[in-house]
């Protein structure tokens, strides 16, 4: 009978190993063919510059300066030169194509990094499935050939090396760790800060504990008591008989009192650990494994040394906070709540999660879900993180949740992996997968609606840019460096402001008041010298230009999307009137002796 029992027990496990094993890669499969669908073909802007810039690099090297625009020393910091050539590299060997595929890639990596981390914290594969589909459709905005999507499948890694270091301190785990900083600091060193930002939960969670215990525990009186005893017992040594007396009178006192606060502090150290074992909502835990994590926090501070682009590092995200960039650029702007349904629906599941169950949240997940809230109210890009970290935030709290109710679902898994739990999961996903992939079918690589792709032709065939000087506007200037075009702005930003560029110009802001008519477009021009003009067709400036007839700009191109104009002084204007005239006397001296014969 025992052994009938054992070899059931054990064929229990065998089955639920192998419908965990089944369902791993069902969701793999099935993560990956949805990441996939949701990876755009059109790129964005900023693939374009990647590209040049990493050709830059690997023919000049890293020189610190821009050489794509026509403004004459501007200082650049190559802020993700790794990426950048890796990308060039791709794109010579495969072209655009081959970039879209390597972002496919990418988009999979990332999607089934989430499912294993999750999975490996929370040991809840289903859950970790649901979360992880719902993760990358918040997330589908921002998949696109850029660095942030390879520093995404970092960040995650990041959260799931310290979990584990904190769980074991295993040397494997931090060393871990220090390569994900290197390797953020120079792929893309604009969120390198962010990177230690993951760190600050896990400690300021032990420092409350330690905190708490002081506190609590009386750990400075007692501190205090036993110096002050130590000291007395040097004294009575040292001191005569008269002394002596007096002496040890006051050590006992002290002795007692010590004693009266020990005996006071273990009362208070049992029942704070009762609490702790079943707290009414925040789960507070003294690790003491993040003294070594904060040893390998100060570690990674210094990885940012370990790049060729000198003190950037350290330096990017003061000078970007610094400056105007930010503040008008739409992805850095604060979300508006309101707009994101998705959003909302996340949060109410949190809010519900705390408030109507007893699920209890630890307090270091607390500060993670809190502090990236603000983030992302803060700047709508933050979005991206808030959906990372809250992924396993969300896990582990459902995760409790379930548990206190004797709900595990995790048991479930045998019914997802037979046929109709198959066909229904499959089903499911596949119908997502097709909605959002449908709409991209037969897409070009280069959007020819937002990028002068045909204008582009035209003024490298018929404009000699050794000595024009091209007003362009900031959405498709990458494109124009990428086609050998000199601009006047691009979507590198921070390029060309002050606290970059090393020019006293804000080249920014003059291109945000003239694309906005808060300046007089004629006013910069003069300022910057400006010789022809690319914009929209449907551009405020176009349209004052068309309805004004200003005789400062002559019409050289135009097509569905994009005019070119060239830009006329005063003295050009009267040659072109001249010769104008000059043209109208010919056809009428012409037309005259036609008549005549």
């Amino acid at each position: 009978m025992i052994k009938q029992k054992l070899a059931k027990k054990e064929n229990v496990k065998e089955n639920a190993l192998s419908s965990n094993m089944k369902f791993t890669i069902l969701a793999i499969i099935l993560i990956a063919v949805f990441s996939f669908a949701l990876t755009p073909i059109t790129f964005q802007n900023d693939t374009y510059y990647t590209i040049k810039i990493g050709e830059h690099i690997q023919n000049y090297g890293i020189d610190m300066e821009d050489p794509f625009s026509w403004h004459e020393n501007l200082s650049y910091t190559y802020p993700h030169w790794l990426y950048d050539l890796l990308t060039y590299w791709i794109y010579a060997l495969f072209n655009m194509q081959g970039i879209y595929i390597v972002t496919c890639i990418l988009s999979i990596i990332l999607g089934i990094s989430i499912y294993v981390v999750n999975s490996k914290i929370t040991k809840n594969q289903i859950l970790s499935f649901l979360i992880t589909i719902g993760v990358m459709y918040l997330l589908k905005a921002y998949i696109a050939a850029r660095a942030q999507l390879v520093t995404f499948i970092l960040f995650i890694w990041t959260i799931f090396f310290i979990e584990k270091f904190l769980e074991n301190k295993k040397i494997g785990y931090a060393i871990g760790l220090i390569l994900i900083s290197l390797a953020i600091a120079n792929l893309h060193v604009a969120v390198w800060p962010f990177y230690f930002v993951l760190y600050m939960p896990y400690i300021a969670e032990y420092l409350i504990a330690i905190l708490g215990e002081i506190v609590f525990y009386q750990k400075a009186q007692i501190f205090i008591l036993e110096k002050r005893c130590k000291h007395l017992n040097k004294k009575l040594i040292k001191s005569n008989e008269i002394k002596r007396t007096k002496i040890q009178t006051k050590l006992e006192k002290l002795e007692t009192k010590l004693q009266k606060y020990k005996t006071t502090s273990d009362r208070i150290k049992i029942k704070r650990e009762q609490y702790n074992e079943n707290p009414y909502k925040i789960k507070l835990t003294k690790n003491d494994n993040v003294k070594w994590l904060i040893i390998v926090f100060i570690i990674c501070i210094f990885t940012g040394l370990c790049t060729p682009i000198g003190d950037t590092p350290y330096t990017y995200l003061f000078k970007t906070m610094e400056g105007n960039t930010t503040q008008n650029i739409n992805e850095h702007l604060p979300m508006t709540l309101i707009q994101q349904t998705p959003v909302i629906i996340t949060l109410i599941i949190f809010l519900s999660v705390l408030i109507f169950t007893k699920a209890k949240i630890k307090l270091c997940d607390l500060f993670m879900i809190s502090g990236l809230l603000l983030l992302m109210l803060y700047s709508r890009r933050q979005l991206t993180m808030f959906a990372l970290m809250g992924s396993i935030v969300l896990n582990r709290l459902l995760n409790d949740m379930f548990s206190r109710y004797n709900m595990d679902i995790r048991d479930k898994v045998k019914y997802l992996v037979k046929p109709i739990g198959l066909i229904f999961t499959i089903s499911i996903v596949a119908i997502m997968s097709i909605h959002f992939y449908k709409p991209k079918i037969g897409d070009p690589y280069v959007d020819e609606t937002q990028y002068p792709v045909q204008a582009s032709d035209y003024i490298l065939a018929n404009i000699d840019l050794k000595t024009a000087r091209l007003y362009n506007e900031y959405n498709y200037g990458s494109y124009l460096l990428f086609r050998g075009i000199p601009v006047f702005i691009d979507s590198r930003a921070d390029l060309y402001s002050p606290e970059f560029s090393g020019l006293s110009d804000d080249i920014f802001m003059d291109f945000i008041n003239t694309s906005s008519i808060g300046t007089f477009y004629e006013d910069t021009f003069e300022k910057y010298g400006i010789t022809h003009v690319i914009c929209f067709k449907n551009s405020k400036m176009n349209m004052i230009i068309e309805r004004t007839n200003d005789p400062h700009y002559n019409l050289l191109y135009s097509d569905d999307y994009f005019v070119v104009y060239e830009r006329l002084t005063d003295q050009m204007q009267t040659e072109t009137q001249a010769e104008a005239q000059k043209e109208t006397q010919i056809e009428t001296q012409t037309e005259t002796q036609i008549e005549a014969q």
